[in-house]
């Protein structure tokens, strides 16, 4: 019950900020709209911890602000190789261990590489994703294991074991 009162506020919310209308029959259309989608995700079963990770909650008030610092690290990186041609640029595919056990844990994994410039995921088999890294210092990045175990972190003791 608390999963389907968090999938419908928080439904309810994202309508309200993308339509930015507040008028009292457009705002009934929209519950009505988001409770419609919370019943089906409900009678689909989609309502379960990768569905609606709250788990998550707490671990992403420290994992947010970080990927945004290896993000905006990242971003200054290929800025200057851009802005300056002497600086190498040697793109390479790597194969990296995902340290995750769960699917959701896989998934934020490869999203946060491909979010960082200069890397992204293009194959996830089982526990081995394969990157591609637009440097060697990006790919070391990613060899060094940092983000896996951010990441890992994030999903608590039930991922990792």
């Amino acid at each position: 019950m608390v999963r389907t009162l968090i999938m419908g506020g928080m439904t309810f919310a994202v309508w309200l900020l993308w339509s930015g209308i507040y008028e009292p029959l457009l705002l009934g259309l929209g519950v009505a709209s988001c409770i419609s989608v919370v019943f089906i995700c409900r009678q689909m079963g989609l309502l379960d911890d990768e569905g609606v990770p709250v788990q998550l909650s707490l671990g992403l008030l420290t994992y947010i602000p970080w990927l945004i610092f290896a993000i905006v690290k990242a971003n200054i990186d290929v800025a200057l190789r851009i802005l300056n041609p002497r600086l190498p640029i040697s793109p390479r595919l790597i194969r990296v261990h995902a340290g995750q056990k769960s699917d959701l844990g896989r998934v934020i994994y490869a999203n946060s590489i491909t979010l960082t410039p200069g890397t992204v995921t293009c194959d996830i088999e089982g526990a081995e994703l394969t990157v591609h890294a637009l440097t060697g210092d990006a790919a070391d990045d990613i060899e060094s294991g940092a983000m896996d175990r951010r990441v890992t972190r994030l999903m608590g003791p039930t991922d990792s074991e």
